[in-house]
């Protein structure tokens, strides 16, 4: 339902963002703060997205909260080949003991941010022009609350894990979103001819 130009694989979050929050605006809602929660991420849970909002609400100060997790493959222990040469992507370790050659173990725990969901005050995205801002709170995600679907692999992966009865999908009992009792799309319905 967003513009064409906003909707590509390159397209940035703070673009469709900051579109809809303005067109939300202009037909009169006006929210505090907004959450994505990306169709990507399956087994997030109602109770995930809960307690998430109940941390975000008690953290004073921050802009936004953000889910992760801790890093499979540490980023200490990656490079950047450049032709028949390479450099740690991160120089930071100290020379006598670099990352590239320490165990995982000894490392400084580093998480990677997941799809599962963001929460963030809306003024973040007018004032400094981003979902994010410059303070967030790590929301830590557990078991398979931040897998991210982003791949074939994934696919069949997430599907091999229900099939296996290892994860369940939410149960979903509300309707779709309205804004003034239109629904969404009927708003602005879909053109295929676009």
């Amino acid at each position: 339902m967003r513009p064409e130009e906003l909707a590509g694989d390159l397209s940035m979050d703070i673009e469709w963002v900051s579109h809809v929050l303005t067109e939300l605006k202009e037909l009169g809602e006006l929210f505090d703060c907004f959450s994505i929660l990306r169709p990507t991420s399956p087994f997030r849970m109602p109770k995930t997205i809960a307690y998430a909002w109940k941390l975000f609400l008690a953290e004073e100060g921050i802009d936004s909260l953000r889910a992760v997790e801790k890093c499979a493959q540490h980023p200490g222990k990656m490079w950047v080949v450049n032709g028949k040469r390479m450099i740690p992507l991160l120089p930071l370790s100290p020379p006598d003991r670099p990352w590239h050659s320490s165990q995982y173990q000894s490392l400084p725990e580093v998480y990677v941010q997941n799809a599962s969901l963001e929460i963030a005050w809306t003024r973040v995205v007018f004032e400094q022009k981003t979902i994010a801002g410059t303070v967030l709170v790590p929301f830590f995600t557990k078991d398979y609350e931040g897998f991210d679907i982003n791949s074939k692999y994934d696919w069949h992966y997430a599907t091999n894990l229900l099939k296996n009865k290892q994860v369940s999908l939410p149960e979903i009992t509300q309707e779709s979103y309205k804004v003034k009792g239109v629904l969404r799309n009927e708003l602005h319905p879909f053109d295929p001819s676009k």
